[in-house]
């Protein structure tokens, strides 16, 4: 059965000795009313000017990623996943820019970090709808260290950090973690699970009750998920947007950068090969 994470922290602008030694522990943070409800309504408004730009211009990916594209719940075209979203946008990429979110980066440690609003994905809009015309309800179990082998690069620290524009109470799904699994061996963080085909319930995870404004934060490293709603339709609706904050070099993509070679393979195809290799060829490729 699984569990609501039963630590939140309010948002107060600073990261203390306690919430370092909680992330340190678990690997994921859960911070009250980040940003208020006036704040969330207004990205809310910017994001669906950015996806009618997408839908108006025809654009089908963003610096070599692609986008997701669904139907909403009045059969319209929706982008339910898009990416580097602040690039088409001043008011996201001012907001991206906050002082605020240099405070998170203590959460890496010894590693420099930054924000990547040009890197990976950049700032990554997700929305779930549990619809038939949907195409984003859940997301199976997974990591994000698996790209640094298709980059060629060892795994490197870095953090999610997700602003919630919708209310999504533990009941109704949303983002599920394993708590400690950021500290887990290298065969640990790619055979624990089948990655993306694997939606089942884990008796250790823990979920959350969150509200539109809170923000969370987990490490790259921690199993996560994303549960399908209980609900239908409207009521199962839930926006974020998700920041990288990450470490090593500068890799910047642009306009002419081509797709990531995990964003080309149909998504089975790689996970069965994931599945195929050997762990000491992956700890090869590591270092």
């Amino acid at each position: 059965m699984n569990k609501l994470a039963n630590t939140c922290f309010p948002f107060e602008g600073t990261l203390t000795a306690k919430h370092l030694e909680f992330f340190n522990k678990n690997g994921y943070l859960h911070f009250k009313n980040f940003i208020c409800k006036e704040t969330v309504v207004e990205f809310i408004n910017e994001i669906e000017q950015v996806q009618q730009y997408f839908l108006t211009n025809n654009i089908t990916r963003v610096n070599g990623i692609p986008l997701k594209f669904g139907k909403d719940v009045d059969g319209r075209p929706l982008v339910q996943r898009m990416a580097f979203a602040s690039q088409y946008s001043k008011k996201l990429q001012a907001f991206i820019k906050r002082k605020s979110f240099q405070l998170f980066l203590q959460l890496l440690g010894k590693h420099d970090g930054r924000v990547g609003e040009n890197e990976k994905d950049g700032l990554v809009v997700n929305h779930y709808i549990n619809d038939p015309a949907s195409k984003f309800t859940q997301l199976g179990w997974h990591t994000d260290s698996p790209r640094y082998l298709f980059l060629g690069s060892k795994i490197l620290p870095m953090l999610n950090v997700g602003v919630h524009l919708d209310d999504c109470p533990f009941k109704n799904g949303g983002l599920r973690v394993l708590p400690g699994t950021h500290r887990q061996t290298l065969f640990g963080l790619f055979f624990r699970k089948k990655y993306y085909i694997d939606n089942s319930v884990d008796k250790k995870e823990v979920g959350f009750d969150i509200e539109a404004g809170d923000l969370t934060i987990h490490d790259g490293r921690l199993w996560h998920r994303v549960q399908q709603s209980a609900e239908t339709g409207e009521k199962s609706r839930r926006r974020v947007m998700y920041i990288p904050f990450v470490t090593g070099a500068y890799q910047p993509k642009y306009s002419k950068s081509v797709t990531p070679f995990y964003h080309k393979v149909a998504q089975i195809k790689w996970v069965d090969m994931m599945q195929k290799l050997s762990p000491a060829g992956m700890v090869r490729n590591l270092f």
